[in-house]
This record gives structure tokens, C-alpha cells and sequence, in this order.
């Protein structure tokens, strides 16, 4: 009986552990661990297209994160996304022509708010707007343009598809029709 109950007690410590790191995992992952919002300011962006861009997705400065999404809305007379984006109020000092862009986490992974800083003297102010900004780019668009453009392109003259790639110049002209010279007319 005893063996049987260690046996029980072994596999239940197992299974413990597994939910313990799956749980860990998850909360490393979300970024819900690795984030601390203090005191903060909100900016605006708008995208045409947001992609897969979700609540609380990172926003990046250099690889590293600043703020995160706050709120996503589409706005019904541009009809574009707006994004507000709470930045942490140590980074007070983002000059106005700062980018926003969105980008993907690898090829597959998640998407976040990337920023790039211009060098203009002014700094952003709460509430204000971002005036470059950079939509999501979609693997779709992508494999779909390598799919048309991507292709070998054929020769417009069927002709041509015939000749060897070694003819030398002139070799589809006739042996006996004389060279063209043009002359000056005076």
C-alpha cells in the first residue's frame, strides 16, 4: 500500500509542477509579467490597417518597451483606426515627429507598436497625435505579391525566346543587306 501511495502522491507533485510551469509560461509570454505601468500620458495614432494589433500589446523604443496599447476604435468619418497608446512618464521626452509603426514579433508572433524618434526640438504633450505612421504589413500581401512579381519574367518577343543567349549582334540581320549609315544633312 505504501508504494502505491508514493506513487500517487509522485504523480500528483509531477502534475503540480507541470500546471506551475505552464502558468509561468503563459504569464511570460503575454507580457503580463514584464510590464509595469506607473504613471503614464496617452498619444494618438491612426492606421489604415492595425493587422492583428491587440489591447496591452507592447509599444517598443529601441527593442524596448515603453508603453502599451490602451484602446482601439475606428473612426466612422475617416474610416481609418485609432490607436491610443499609454506611454510610461519616464519617456517624456519623444520629440513630435516621432513614427509609430506596427510590427510582428518574429514571423509569426505577436504584433506591437514600434517607434521611431524624429529630432525635432518639441516634445509630444498628453492627448497629442502621431503624424507618421505605418500600417501592419500582412504576410498575405507579401506572399501574395512573391507569388505575381516574383515569377521568371518572359521574353515580350516571342522571337526572342527562339535565339541563343551567345548570338552576336547582328546575327538576325541578313548577310547581304548593307550596313545603315545615317549622314549629316546640311
Amino acid at each position: 500500500m505504501t508504494q502505491r501511495r508514493s506513487y500517487q502522491i509522485g504523480t500528483g507533485l509531477f502534475i503540480l509542477l507541470g500546471f506551475g510551469a505552464l502558468a509561468y509560461l503563459a504569464t511570460q509570454t503575454t507580457s503580463i509579467a514584464n510590464f509595469r505601468q506607473g504613471d503614464s500620458y496617452l498619444l494618438k495614432a491612426r492606421f489604415t490597417n492595425i493587422g492583428q494589433l491587440k489591447l496591452r500589446a507592447p509599444v517598443k523604443l529601441a527593442g524596448v518597451r515603453i508603453g502599451s496599447v490602451e484602446s482601439i476604435e475606428v473612426d466612422p468619418a475617416k474610416l481609418d483606426a485609432q490607436v491610443r497608446i499609454s506611454i510610461d512618464k519616464r519617456y517624456n521626452n519623444l520629440p513630435d515627429d516621432t513614427s509609430a509603426a506596427i510590427f510582428t514579433s518574429g514571423l509569426l508572433g505577436d504584433q506591437y507598436v514600434g517607434l521611431q524618434p524624429g529630432g525635432s526640438p518639441d516634445m509630444f504633450k498628453d492627448g497629442d497625435e502621431f503624424v507618421l505612421t505605418q500600417s501592419s504589413m500582412q504576410l498575405e500581401d507579401l506572399i501574395g505579391k512573391f507569388l505575381v512579381n516574383g515569377s521568371p519574367q518572359k521574353p515580350a518577343d516571342p522571337a526572342a525566346a527562339d535565339k541563343p543567349a551567345s548570338a552576336p549582334a547582328g546575327a538576325d540581320k541578313p548577310a547581304s543587306a548593307p550596313p545603315s549609315t545615317t549622314e549629316p544633312k546640311h
